[in-house]
């Protein structure tokens, strides 16, 4: 397109576009930089906080191994993001700082890999502008509202880690892809970008896995894009075997196999147990939470990023509500507009494509929670992908991604709206960023966003105890009540609320409400216990045991029997049960059989069997002892547990 043709803003962008994204970065460090010096939060306690696996005095090779085996999030432990935990840890300390800093970086290389394969593709479809729109649309990505989480939220380092090496894998993909088809290469040449393919594809997954499973959609992306962009087809235009060959490897196979192992244990009724939502349920719900990820995405309210999502309320049926229904003919109509756009407008189907196929995994099947901010870390990649170059195009017909249906009218009011959005964004993403640097700033914030979540209204109650000190005459502890009892009475709330007033009037020596353990006991009994409710009676346990609460034993024992009156009761419950009999009751026997319990339920955790190897030396039960460390020794992978078993050594229960 000759320069006389095109807007002279435009013209000056596609002179200088690697200054944009210089410039978006900038934006992008001042704009996070006030909520670097906050707290912690949610699911940073069990991950890092509360977890000593991270926490390591030294870097010897047992300490990094159990540093990279001590994830609770995942069966998969994501051992890459909690190494990287501990080289904060041991770097600067248990500082939040540090820590959101190096998630500040990672969010700034994903920012100038998405850039990277957001040119790749635009120069794939010839379009003239490419440096420009990427930079704009990465820079857009960056500065992202809905994106906030993976920066600030410490333990979602484990989604941006992983994500950077889904960008990377498919930058690889796209750039061998383009040399084979570009022009015609001899066998060895052809050979060469074929393995490029394969390695771009194999080894980013591989290690984007060790920092969480969503790495495992690389190569469904880069089929998406194979799809949109090549074809399928090498450079004379026929079909390419080694291509489809390579998605039948790397997509098709592994697909079948992944649900053929997860289906039995998803229909068993028992999976859903603690989930107030069933397979079908979950399935109609996620219609409505993906559509509404869209608004998130592009105009979010505060409201709507309120970090808490457990006031959702799931779907019953395809009318109740009825934006279930609304939600499906969205996504349906999504789907279909991709397919119409496919050869009209490609950059934009392949977008829609992206952020559909995005959600895929947590927005299906798989027994997760129902909302959560984060997963919208790469999908939000494709919504611009979509959107900002629609929105930046000039006047002109000659555009590849947006050609062959006519040119794009309105180009003066299409570029305002396009500024208009990145004003919003940034200051969206400052005010959030702003209460996310003080902790009570941030938990009143998100407790006026989210005033029906229990999860909101418990953090408000639970920062405001923190505050106080424990101190009765503290102005924050007469605050901490109401936030407490109002998240306790709401729908679907775990005992967090009732554990939290309980613990605090028992630290500071205040009565304790008949109310608050009877509710506890209500809620354990309707309903199997969670991890928060786990949490919760390990931090009312813990309390007791080291008697800086006096809590009364016939109420903990009521609340411990109804969470363990449930089919399969979970090793954690069990082995919190085991140490409040053991430490607290003075009940070996009982202790003795909750952990042993506790090991049948999770053989693979070596923490209860280094408590049963204690529990049987104490007893004298020196053989049964011996094979309990027998055990332990065979799970002493790397030499995680060499400084655990050393200490069982005065116990004298080394195998003769």
């Amino acid at each position: 397109m000759p320069a006389s043709h095109r807007h002279p803003a435009l013209a000056r962008l596609a002179e200088r576009p690697w200054w944009l994204l210089l410039a978006a970065i900038a934006i992008t460090i001042a704009v996070y930089a006030p909520g670097l010096s906050g707290g912690w939060l949610f699911d940073d306690y069990p991950n890092i906080v509360d977890n000593p696996g991270v926490q390591p005095h030294d870097a010897d090779l047992g300490t990094l191994v159990r540093a990279a085996l001590s994830s609770p999030s995942s069966e998969f432990k994501r051992p890459l993001a909690s190494l990287s935990f501990a080289a904060n840890y041991l770097a600067a300390g248990l500082d939040p700082y540090w820590m959101k800093l190096t998630n500040l970086v990672i969010h700034l290389l994903n920012g100038v890999a998405a850039c990277v394969l957001a040119y790749a593709l635009l120069r794939r479809f010839r379009e003239r502008m490419a440096a420009g729109f990427a930079a704009l649309i990465a820079g857009a990505w960056l500065l992202l509202p809905i994106n906030l989480t993976g920066v600030l939220y410490v333990v979602q380092r484990m989604e941006s880690m992983a994500n950077l090496f889904v960008l990377v894998g498919l930058i690889g993909y796209v750039h061998a892809r383009c040399r084979l088809q570009g022009a015609p290469v001899d066998g060895k040449g052809a050979w060469r970008y074929h393995l490029l393919c394969l390695a771009s594809l194999v080894i980013p997954t591989g290690i984007g896995l060790l920092a969480k499973e969503t790495a495992v959609m690389l190569p469904l992306y880069a089929a998406l894009i194979e799809w949109i962009a090549f074809g399928f087809r090498d450079s004379e235009g026929r079909f390419d075997r080694k291509i489809g060959a390579l998605f039948l490897l790397v997509l098709v196979l592994p697909l079948i196999v992944g649900v053929a192992w997860l289906l039995p244990g998803l229909l068993r009724p028992s999976t859903w147990a603690t989930r107030d939502f069933t397979l079908t349920t979950r399935l109609l719900s996620e219609a409505r939470i993906v559509t509404e990820y869209i608004g998130w995405t592009i105009v979010p309210s505060p409201e709507a990023l309120s970090f808490y999502h457990d006031d959702f309320v799931p779907s019953s049926g395809w009318l109740h509500p009825w934006t279930t229904l609304a939600g499906l003919l969205v996504l349906a109509a999504l789907f279909a507009l991709a397919l119409w756009w496919r050869h009209r407008r490609p950059l934009a189907a392949l977008g829609i494509l992206l952020f559909l196929g995005c959600h895929l995994l947590t927005g299906t099947i798989l027994p997760l929670e129902l909302v959560y901010e984060h997963r919208n870390y790469f999908a939000s990649f494709g919504l611009l992908l979509a959107l900002v170059p629609l929105l930046a195009a000039p006047r002109t017909d000659d555009q590849a991604p947006f050609g062959r249906s006519g040119p794009l009218p309105m180009a003066l009011p299409r570029h305002v709206a396009l500024g208009m959005l990145m004003l919003f964004w940034i200051a969206q993403t400052a005010t959030s960023a702003y209460a996310w640097g003080d902790p009570l700033r941030l938990a009143a914030e998100l407790a006026d966003r989210a005033p029906a979540s229990p999860r909101a209204q418990y953090e408000l109650g639970r920062t405001y105890i923190i505050y106080s000190r424990y101190n009765p005459d503290s102005p924050f502890t007469a605050l901490a009540y109401e936030p407490l009892e109002r998240a306790m009475r709401l729908p679907e709330s775990s005992i967090l609320p009732e554990q939290a007033l309980i613990f605090m009037n028992a630290r500071m020596g205040l009565p304790l409400k008949t109310a608050w353990w009877d509710s506890m006991v209500a809620k354990l009994r309707a309903q199997k216990p969670g991890v928060q409710d786990e949490s919760s009676l390990g931090a009312l346990t813990s309390c007791q045991r080291e008697m800086a609460c006096d809590l009364p034993k016939e109420r903990m024992v009521e609340v411990f029997q109804a969470a363990l009156a449930h089919p399969s009761p979970n090793a954690r419950l069990l082995a919190t049960y085991s140490d409040y009999a053991w430490n607290v009751l003075g009940d070996h026997a009982l202790g003795m059989r909750m952990i042993d319990a506790a090991v049948k339920a999770a053989p693979e955790e070596p923490a209860y069997r280094i408590t049963q190897t204690r529990m049987l030396a104490a007893l004298g039960r020196t053989e049964a002892a011996r094979q309990a460390y027998r055990q332990l020794q065979r799970l002493n992978i790397g030499g995680r547990l060499d400084k655990d078993l050393a200490a069982l050594h005065y116990l004298d229960v080394q195998p003769l």
